[in-house]
């Protein structure tokens, strides 16, 4: 089986089921005050130490979570709920029209039951964030706007965005920002102070820690409104029994991807690159989605013109080979991606998409098995394709 999916979930670092396993096999609860729980605590800080090291922030401004869809729900609405209760006024969520559901639905929530307002920052053609656009939505409701969300890297097409400038913005209105960096951390650089953001979203499975556990980096000025209530483990604001062994794991998964950096995204380039030309040479009429150079070292998005997602999917899938599709599936029926519908590609050719994804296994090999059925498979989606639509 050739493994084209590590967008979605990596392979585990060995060392990290090591130092997961040994904890797991321990007793105690970081919060109690006997011999095992202060063991279980400095477990827990020794992880919070290694991540703050690695992504140059303060230990207390790592709040961990259960993954990246809590702690994105964490900064939107609990900033939202600060930030609007210091001023009424500020009502407004500004994020990207492109975001991963984990930050698109929390917003959309707030708008239907808190009565927040929803701004869409547009993008370009190739997925990156219209700056000029959002300068505008800025300087003309500054006052309105409780908190910006804008991802570091798109999940879907891999296009990275210029936070830094971003952040530049924002901070001449004094309005906060939170960046879901799930799909970046382990793969760019990324400093928290030098970047600016506020708030950062991690999450573990992305950079091979396990899945169910992940962190908000959140500035320590910075009090958001819980989203759970409870004991208030997490420096008040994240409530829940700390489990030992997944922070461990996650410490310990961020050292490692975080120092590999510079091999992995070489590696990652190199297959990214030679994925591209093969399938383009192989399949002429094929479209490369998001920016060719300022993308993901690992992803690989393209939509096949005539042919719908899903069905390509299943077909590669029999072939053994696992990539994702570019759509989501409602009851059944294929649905453009919202991300290729708003960087204005047409819902026709925007239910061929495909999600190849490349990780630290990945090899030339895949590439090129991928090459030889790939041909065969996509001619079998258009034939399919054609027969529905007869139908």
């Amino acid at each position: 089986m050739v493994y084209l999916d590590h967008a979605a979930t990596t392979v585990v670092f060995p060392e990290v089921i090591e130092i997961m396993t040994k904890h797991l096999s321990e007793v105690g609860n970081p919060s109690s005050l006997h011999t095992s729980g202060r063991a279980a605590r400095k477990t827990v800080e020794i992880a919070r130490e290694k991540i703050s090291t690695a992504l140059n922030c303060l230990p207390g401004e790592v709040v961990f979570t259960s993954g990246g869809t809590e702690a994105n729900n964490l900064a939107i609405k609990g900033l939202y709920w600060l930030r609007n209760a210091q001023d009424p006024r500020r009502k407004k969520i500004v994020i990207s029209s492109i975001e991963h559901h984990a930050v698109l639905d929390p917003a959309q929530w707030m708008e239907q039951m808190e009565n927040a307002e929803v701004v869409f920052g547009p993008v370009d053609e190739l997925g990156g964030i219209d700056l000029e656009a959002l300068r505008n939505i800025i300087e003309n409701d500054a006052d309105e706007i409780a908190l910006i969300s804008i991802m570091f890297a798109n999940n879907e097409v891999g296009t990275v965005q210029p936070i830094e400038e971003i952040v530049a913005l924002a901070k001449k209105s004094s309005i906060p920002v939170h960046t879901d960096a799930v799909q970046a951390v382990g793969a760019i650089e990324i400093d928290f102070k030098k970047l600016g953001v506020d708030a950062l979203t991690l999450s573990g499975h992305k950079i091979g820690g396990p899945m169910g556990i992940g962190a908000l980096i959140l500035r320590r000025e910075f009090k958001p409104v819980p989203v759970l209530h409870g004991g208030g483990q997490e420096r008040e604001v994240r409530s829940g029994t700390i489990p030992t062994h997944l922070i461990a794991a996650l410490g310990e998964a961020v050292k490692i991807s975080t120092g590999r950096i510079a091999e992995h995204r070489e590696h990652l380039i190199q297959l990214r690159d030679r994925m591209i030309s093969g399938i383009e040479s192989i399949i002429p009429d094929a479209v490369l989605n998001g920016d060719r150079t300022n993308r993901l070292p690992g992803n690989v998005h393209f939509t096949f013109i005539g042919c719908e997602g899903d069905a390509l999917l299943m077909l590669l899938d029999a072939a053994q080979v696992e990539c994702s599709t570019g759509s989501a599936c409602t009851a059944g029926i294929p649905q453009p991606s919202h991300v290729l519908m708003n960087m204005g590609i047409s819902e026709e050719v925007a239910v061929g998409a495909l999600r190849f994804s490349l990780g630290r296994t990945s090899s030339l090999g895949d590439i090129e098995l991928l090459e030889r059925i790939l041909p065969e498979t996509v001619e079998r989606a258009r034939r399919a394709g054609k027969t529905r639509q007869r139908l």
